[in-house]
């Protein structure tokens, strides 16, 4: 679907199951996210099957599996409005892949396909103030923090604190005509 210098955007297949489970099963990985560790294989079956059904082109949410040759090593969910011109972001990446670079160069391929291809408007990102990975990969890629909501979310037995990260089409473009 979306191909990069190393990685490949794809819809999820069943094979990616097992690799899903054990990446979402690290309590590291699932600290920040909706989920809680561990995976069970049974319930990566179940999720697999359900994200490979998606439309990436539809409004709602549709989950992208990062594939390095062929191999699954995490995903991003887009969550597309109704408009169709305006989208949220949100990715995982499994720890033996973090600090490699994957994970900017996954979530910039989408972002390029998003603005150049389908010409969004606008894309979005909510982050848990402690995840200071997830917020600087966004700065990387020019998000701008947009806001910080002090203990706004209670999540997983605590109130945590949300940065919201935003950015526009129109700065995307200018900072890839700038080098």
């Amino acid at each position: 679907m979306i191909t990069t210098e190393r990685l490949e955007l794809r819809r999820f297949q069943p094979e990616d199951a097992a690799a899903f489970s054990a990446y979402r099963s690290v309590p590291e990985v699932a600290r920040f996210q909706s989920w809680n560790a561990p995976f069970s294989p049974e319930e990566a079956q179940r999720t697999v099957a359900r994200f490979a059904e998606g439309d990436p082109l539809q409004p709602g949410w549709f989950q992208y599996a990062i594939a390095l040759d062929g191999q699954l090593i995490g995903d991003i969910g887009l969550n597309t409005f109704d408009n169709l011109m305006q989208a949220d972001i949100g990715y995982t990446l499994a720890p033996e892949y973090q600090g490699k670079g994957y994970a900017t160069e996954a979530v910039g391929g989408l972002l390029d396909q998003l603005f150049t291809v389908r010409e969004l408007h606008r894309v979005s990102a909510e982050v848990d103030a402690r995840n200071v990975a997830s917020a600087r990969l966004l700065e990387r890629l020019g998000f701008q923090q947009e806001g910080f909501r002090p203990q706004n979310t209670w999540f997983k037995d605590e109130w945590t604190d949300d940065l919201l990260f935003g950015l526009l089409q129109s700065n995307w473009r200018s900072a890839r005509s700038a080098g």
